[in-house]
């Protein structure tokens, strides 16, 4: 079974040029991808097979079709997420905090990734499930899902290239003096537990942006930009300069319960350009209701305090 991933008329503008350099530098198709179609007898052109040093014709119909690959390995469970937007190329969903992305070991089920094939495959949907980017267990908020080779490896290349917008919001301990900052430290393994980052001389480099959004006497809030994307890069930034997440278990220094019962950190924007057409795709995603009540509590400790508010 294979899926269609590009069908084109060539105009004048591509007439003349050989098949892959059209691949290459008007699709944006990587070399794994084409060699890949290729190697699938995916090139079609006129309806037939034909090879990528083919010259083209104006007037020609050309046809990509990639093999349709599922995700044999992930078990279908009926796991609820919310889907924000869903497309031939692309998965946005909105993850809920608690809820892991990807099997791994010891949490093999019960993740979303369990719960988008189960969905997919519920409404005869073939596609492998590939996210592109991470999120945290009890983080929150937007992330982008591949759902074919192509459109995982175009926005990877954006990931890399830090083109690709996300915009975090946090509740942090502790009032920030400044009303924004560049946090610079390399992160690497703790050496008493290697589920734990730090910041340490012999890590991989790592900067974090942050802007204040509002002060409270006992915490703030900050909306967060990702220079670098090291596991567990902002709750490590936060903690290195002594303002932990609220609700951080893993980096933070108090029980927080009382607080919030999950950390506090929700990836609110995320923009890209897709894969197939070109376009700028930008999606915002509220504060969720845990940190909106959290934000309220922190409101009402400071009633009276009239130069809390940026």
């Amino acid at each position: 079974m294979k899926d269609e991933l590009y069908s084109l008329t060539v105009d004048a503008e591509l007439a003349g040029r050989q098949i892959k350099d059209v691949l290459q530098k008007h699709l944006k198709m990587s070399r794994k991808v084409i060699r890949k179609l290729t190697q699938g007898q995916g090139v079609l052109l006129n309806g037939e097979p034909t090879w990528t040093s083919w010259r083209l014709a104006e007037g020609d119909q050309l046809r990509l079709l990639i093999p349709a690959e599922e995700s044999v390995d992930i078990l279908p469970e009926p796991i609820p997420f919310q889907q924000v937007y869903e497309d031939e190329d692309v998965l946005v969903v909105e993850k809920r905090a608690g809820l892991i992305v990807h099997p791994t070991s010891g949490h093999w089920t019960g993740t979303l990734a369990n719960g988008v094939v189960y969905d997919w495959q519920q409404r005869g949907i073939v596609a492998r499930f590939r996210p592109v980017h991470r999120i945290d267990q009890w983080t929150s908020g937007l992330l982008v899902i591949a759902k074919n080779h192509h459109a995982h490896q175009f926005l990877s290349r954006q990931l890399m290239a830090r083109t690709i917008d996300r915009a975090y919001e946090a509740i942090v301990h502790g009032v920030l003096a400044q009303d924004d900052g560049l946090i610079v430290g390399p992160i690497g393994r703790s050496d008493d537990d290697f589920r734990v980052r730090v910041v340490r001389d012999d890590g991989q480099e790592a900067s974090t942006e942050y802007r204040v959004t509002e002060r409270f006497a006992f915490g703030t809030q900050i909306e967060l930009k990702l220079h670098s994307g090291r596991t567990h890069q902002i709750r490590v930034h936060m903690k290195h300069i002594g303002h932990p997440l609220f609700g951080d278990a893993m980096y933070g220094t108090t029980d927080d319960a009382d607080w919030i019962e999950r950390q506090a950190l929700h990836a609110k924007r995320l923009g890209f350009v897709h894969p197939r057409t070109g376009e700028k795709m930008l999606f915002e995603s509220p504060l969720p209701e845990e940190m909106n009540a959290l934000a309220q509590k922190l409101r009402r400790s400071d009633e009276g305090r009239s130069d809390t508010r940026v």
